[in-house]
């Protein structure tokens, strides 16, 4: 669980001591370990006892290519609730939160920050994500690099189409590198599984700027919904092998419930 910072220091890198009862002091022990106040209140010898807990970062990876604004913009609205959502948390919890942009390739949007007062900041940063451009899902996930020497709570909050949807197995091996907690939120439109379009259609591919032509009968779009369950069954499958949470959320769900479902997944942040 989140564990809020205590007020010792520690030589282990990574970690905080935190308090956590008192225990008599008993001869040969370093009498530094005296609790010297409670001692002159209570004319007995007692030393504090501390636990070592790690300090987390929480890094949150936001997909903005124009497939998470266009032509759905509740979907784009969606991520940056749960985003700014899990930094409060990660905020008040006295943890480390990192925002990135997801695209092309991956960019930090905001250095790691520490401390409540902080969600302004991101906000700030949150209402400036430009969204637009292609996904490179391997080649932003391989250029992530998080704190190596930290165990860290990473959600990547994304629809996952990428530039090529067969790519998304080998974009969930490089995140298995990561170190620690992963989670994958993906955002999605219902129309997107299952459009309402049939006859002649003329589509724009809202990433690359490309337009075709379609005659689509019932059979083509029941055709498409089962390539779609397809691509993001696969995508379960393989977070599921290589051990990071999967879970989908629909763009029009109720953001309350979609987001306590998604603290009741993550060991880390259920005790925020």
């Amino acid at each position: 669980m989140l564990s809020r910072r205590g007020s010792q220091s520690s030589p282990a890198t990574g970690f905080t001591r935190e308090f956590k009862d008192y225990r008599h002091y008993t001869p040969r022990e370093d009498y530094r370990a005296i609790d010297w106040r409670l001692y002159a209140r209570l004319d007995k010898l007692f030393v504090r006892l501390y636990e070592e807990t790690q300090e987390l970062n929480l890094h949150l990876l936001v997909d903005t290519s124009a497939s998470m604004a266009q032509p759905h913009a509740t979907k784009r609205v969606q991520a940056l609730r749960f985003a700014v959502a899990l930094a409060y948390l990660g905020l008040a919890a006295q943890q480390r939160v990192s925002l990135y942009s997801l695209g092309n390739t991956v960019r930090q949007e905001l250095p790691p920050l520490r401390g409540q007062g902080n969600i302004e900041k991101v906000l700030s940063a949150a209402s400036r994500l430009l969204f637009g451009g292609v996904t490179d899902l391997e080649r932003a996930f391989s250029e992530f690099h998080p704190a190596r020497q930290r165990y860290g709570v990473i959600f990547v909050i994304s629809d996952f189409f990428g530039h090529d949807v067969a790519a998304a197995p080998a974009a969930v091996k490089r995140a298995a590198a990561w170190p620690g907690e992963c989670h994958f939120l993906q955002i999605l439109h219902p129309d997107e599984r299952q459009p309402t379009l049939e006859g002649e259609v003329e589509l724009d591919e809202v990433e690359t700027g490309e337009r075709r032509r379609f005659w689509l009968t019932k059979r083509d779009v029941q055709r498409y919904t089962e390539s779609f369950d397809e691509f993001c069954d696969t995508l379960s499958r393989e977070c599921a092998g290589h051990r990071i949470d999967f879970m989908q959320c629909g763009s029009e769900e109720p953001f309350e419930q979609s987001f306590l479902d998604l603290l009741n997944r993550s060991r880390a942040m259920a005790g925020a």
